[in-house]
């Protein structure tokens, strides 16, 4: 099931929305309440956050399945709050400290290497992908071609974030282990190690997009018939890669 907002299910059944309830369900309402707990460190829940980290490399389907029960009770499927996309930038931080510290780069090139990867790697990025994955499922992927039926862009730009983390993670903490005495030798063991790092870190990434634009419901209906699936979805990572 693709997620979709859809603001005339509620109007079926008891009435339309009231005014006030109208106004609270807007994209500016909703964003205006994620700023405003950005503020306000212990509004946040940074163990649920942290679940999520850990679950995004062993059950991705966990996270997902939580984003269709804040879609029901929340009435959204973009996140609430802030506390994953802190730890993730706090997380940003570390890695890029200890990927200069390993390298033996100066202070000054340390941080050109944090704005890099905070500012063109997660968030340009991001902000492009994100932007194009919501521009294709509401043009081509929602099977009710109306304003009542669309897919959030801070949906989209979550799902993004939940990708990049294992990728983050791979080469940015992991690979580290290796880049002195294994990838920099340029030995042919260490074009095998980094790129197989590599080749696992795009496999995450593509593996937890296409969960976040696939969903997990059996009684989707949200899709049209010519959506992906995941077997063409595994045809065409093994066309890419061979």
């Amino acid at each position: 099931m693709l997620p979709t907002t859809s603001v005339g299910a509620r109007s079926q059944g008891n009435g339309a929305l009231s005014p006030r309830d109208a106004a609270r369900h807007t994209a500016g309402a909703k964003r205006h309440k994620y700023l405003r707990r950005l503020l306000h460190v212990r509004h946040m829940d940074f163990e649920f956050a942290l679940w999520q980290m850990l679950y995004l490399f062993t059950s991705p389907q966990r996270v997902y399945r939580n984003f269709h029960y804040r879609k029901q009770t929340k009435d959204q499927w973009a996140r609430d709050d802030p506390a994953f996309l802190v730890l993730l930038s706090v997380w940003l931080c570390v890695s890029t400290v200890g990927f200069g510290f390993v390298l033996d780069m100066g202070f000054f090139e340390t941080i050109k290497l944090l704005l890099w990867v905070v500012f063109i790697d997660c968030v340009g990025v991001g902000l492009l992908i994100a932007t194009l994955m919501w521009f294709i499922s509401n043009k081509y992927l929602v099977k009710q071609q109306n304003r009542d039926y669309d897919v959030e862009w801070g949906y989209a730009f979550d799902v993004h974030l939940n990708a990049f983390y294992p990728l983050l993670v791979i080469l940015h903490f992991i690979q580290l282990f290796f880049i002195n005495y294994v990838i920099i030798p340029n030995s042919v063991i260490g074009y095998f190690v980094g790129n197989t790092l590599w080749l696992i870190a795009i496999g995450y990434y593509i593996y937890v997009t296409f969960l976040g634009y696939s969903g997990c419901s059996p009684r989707s209906t949200c899709l049209k018939e010519h959506s992906f699936t995941r077997a063409s979805l595994l045809l065409l990572f093994q066309h890419c890669l061979f």
